[in-house]
């Protein structure tokens, strides 16, 4: 049974306010859990996310239920129980994602309990299945690539009917001469 406190308490809303402040920078957030993870494996991981903008940030769960409730997103209550830490991702969640699950090979004790993408919640299955699509920057090198080759096409053509005039030409002239 939870215990209603009838004075509201400064701290406790201006920690709220400031949780919720760092995660509506971002639209995508991941949720782990950090249980058996040294120090030096949270700074190696933090590292690693630093390098795409990501602020991986421990957080109470009771803290940022509230913030999430605040910030009208879907319901990711049953992800905050434990202990968490979520990855506040601005954008490229795929590739954040990914990072995750490599460090997680890496590093057993790092779980993915699940994530808020675009204001959908994904569990750890969905999450790691996402993991493996194609990141923004892939899938744009393979579009510029299916559009690229029509054209390199047309420009090989284009250049092998005044090639194939020359040899024949060259061809004629060896044989006269032969």
């Amino acid at each position: 049974m939870a215990i209603i406190a009838k004075k509201i308490q400064e701290g406790k809303t201006k920690a709220i306010g400031e949780l919720k402040e760092s995660l509506s920078v971002a639209g995508d957030f991941i949720f782990t859990d950090y249980r058996g993870l040294t120090v030096e494996q949270i700074t190696s991981l933090r590292k690693q996310l630093r390098t795409k903008d990501v602020e991986y940030k421990v957080v109470k769960n009771n803290f940022a239920r509230i913030a999430f409730e605040q910030m009208a997103t879907p319901d990711v209550s049953s992800y905050l129980v434990g202990p968490t830490a979520v990855a506040i991702t601005p954008r490229d969640s795929n590739e954040v994602a990914k990072i995750l699950f490599e460090f997680k090979k890496e590093t057993p004790a790092l779980k993915v309990k699940g994530a808020l993408f675009s204001g959908m919640v994904y569990d750890a299955a969905k999450t790691e299945a996402y993991s493996r699509l194609p990141g923004r920057l892939e899938l744009i090198s393979m579009l510029m690539s299916v559009m690229n080759g029509p054209a390199r096409n047309l420009a090989a053509a284009l250049n092998d009917v005044p090639s194939r005039l020359v040899r024949t030409i060259k061809a004629i002239g060896d044989k006269k001469a032969g």
